[in-house]
Formats: C-alpha cells, structure tokens, sequence
C-alpha cells in the first residue's frame, strides 16, 4: 500500500511541476495550453468538440474559452451556413504562446496515459474504479474538471 502511495505522489508532483512550468514559461494554465493545441490542431473546432477532446463539460470549456479570448489568443468566428455555430481559431499570439510553450501541450499524464496500450488502460480503468469504490467519499464531479484546475 505504501508503494502505491508513493506512486501516487510522484504521479501527482509531476503534474504539479508540469503545469507550474506551463504558467512560468508562457502565462496559460496547463488546460489553457491543451485547448490551446487542440486549437491550433483543428482550426474551426467547435466548443463541443473541444470539450470532448479535452475531456471536460461543455460549460467548463466555454468559460477556459472565454479567458483566452480575453488573453487575445483565440477568436471566435461565425462561418458556414450554420450562423449560430461558433468557430475557433488561434490569432497570432495564441501561436506564438503555444510555439513557446513546453511539451507535452496535454499534459503529461495525459501523454503518458495516451501512449499506453489499450489493454493496460482498460486495466487501470477497471482497477481505479475498484479503488474509487472503495472510498468513503467520492466527489463524481471532478470528472468533468481539468487536472489543472483540481
């Protein structure tokens, strides 16, 4: 148990380290960096379709669109034939942030996560939800939160 523990620890410092060095190095929280990636990854990406990349509620992701629009590093448009759908798009500052920005852009126990196989993440899958279980109290709504901001 004390093994796992430490493991825990080294898992979450790093995170904290990362997301740290993101914030020092270019003024953007760890999230503001992904959805910034994802942005410059997919211009035009909808707010939904961010939401879903990056894992989060659509209304969290609204409000981490709102402060980087205010940052002037993403603009929205309104394109196509669909005058309601919003559209996102870097602006040069935000290319500018992110060409500074330290990698991995996600994150790294996102990247860490996204380069283990498919069995080995059903397995921690399963054995987090095992662990989660046995908790006496569990708070769901984090789920929905970027790791940034817990």
């Amino acid at each position: 148990m004390q093994e796992v523990l430490k493991q825990f620890r080294v898992v979450m410092r790093s995170i904290k380290q990362h997301y740290l060095g993101v914030e020092k190095k270019c003024g953007v929280s760890g999230a503001q960096l992904w959805a910034l990636a994802e942005i410059g990854e997919n211009p035009g990406i909808r707010v939904g379709d961010l939401a879903q990349a990056l894992a989060i509620h659509q209304s969290t992701a609204s409000n981490l669109l709102a402060r980087l629009h205010e940052l002037g590093l993403i603009k929205r448009t309104r394109e196509g034939e669909d005058r309601r759908a919003v559209q996102i798009k870097l602006t040069a500052k935000g290319r500018t942030t992110l060409r500074r920005a330290p990698r991995p852009f996600r994150g790294v126990l996102q990247q860490a996560l996204a380069e283990l196989s498919t069995a080995a993440l059903q397995g921690l899958h399963k054995d987090m939800e095992r662990l989660i279980r046995r908790m006496k109290i569990k708070d769901r709504s984090g789920e929905g939160i970027p790791i940034s901001a817990i």
